[in-house]
């Protein structure tokens, strides 16, 4: 019979999953107001769009969509690079996108289990009409339980761990507040010896985008992911700015409530998603 202490542990690794996967909510703020894509996004495209997301928020999926197609449809081709596509994946993916002819094809043939994947069709239908390629970005479980266990530089080869710095101890300000997120999102509840290799796990998947982003080059990109991943200060965008600061990048986070406090180039406040409080089961 499994103690007290395992039964809490198995919660929490139960609970870390199903947040780190499937994506936490941002805090509860001012009412939303709906931001002009002029605003968000200035006049011209960038090399590098990074798109956020509350990835159950569906007000957010429609307003993300709505810019990225005024763009589209102006004329714009960049490559989309989603988080929701495990990068193994990347074969299967060219695959359905040669033969589908609708997003639900792509879905079927290359979406994993973990995602609401009719939150994004408007974007996958959008790539397929408008022929913009898409690319996997995302480390597969199996990859981010081999980080968990044996380090970043396991995921890497020696050209990236030489270009991102990891050979290097992580900057100590960047491990401090990912560890803060990652412990927040976890309703404080994540034991401690957890909690260096999910830092390392979510830094991990920041590289590994931030890499197949230059890999597209000199093509423009988007990337669709969680705002946690297209922070500027500690995600996706801080580790292209290693990599090649000179790179044009313009990160939009669409969270809810009015919390940018420089995470983000420009913000989308949304409506809360109501849902159900996804700490309750560990604070039994």
């Amino acid at each position: 019979m499994l103690s007290t202490y395992s039964r809490r542990i198995q919660l929490t690794l139960t609970l870390a999953v199903a947040v780190l996967f499937a994506g936490c909510a941002s805090p509860r703020g001012a009412a939303p107001v709906t931001v002009p894509s002029a605003q968000l996004l200035p006049a011209g495209n960038p090399q590098v769009l990074l798109l956020g997301e509350v990835h159950d928020n569906s007000q957010g999926h429609k307003l993300r969509y709505e810019l990225l197609r005024q763009r589209v449809e102006a004329g714009w081709q960049p490559v989309i690079v989603m988080e929701q596509f495990d990068r193994e994946n990347q074969d299967l993916l060219a695959k359905a996108q040669k033969g589908c002819a609708d997003a639900q094809c792509v879905i079927q043939v290359a979406g994993g289990a973990r995602w609401d994947w009719q939150l994004y069709y408007p974007v996958i239908q959008l790539a397929l009409d408008h022929k913009l390629q898409l690319v996997a970005g995302n480390l597969s479980r199996a990859d981010a339980s081999r980080v968990v266990r044996d380090g970043i530089k396991s995921s890497f080869d020696p050209q990236s761990i030489k270009e991102y710095r990891l050979d290097q101890p992580l900057p100590a300000a960047l491990r401090a507040a990912q560890q803060q997120e990652i412990v927040a999102g976890h309703c404080n509840m994540l034991p401690d010896m957890m909690v260096g290799g999910m830092v390392d796990a979510q830094v991990s998947r920041d590289i590994w985008m931030a890499k197949i982003i230059r890999d597209q080059l000199p093509r423009d990109v988007v990337l669709i992911a969680g705002n946690g991943h297209v922070r500027k200060d500690i995600g996706v965008g801080y580790w292209l700015h290693e990599a090649a600061p000179t790179l044009k990048v313009h990160s939009i986070g669409f969270v809810e409530g009015r919390d940018n406090d420089g995470r983000y180039d420009s913000l989308q406040p949304l409506a809360t998603q109501q849902r159900d409080d996804p700490c309750k089961q560990v604070k039994k």
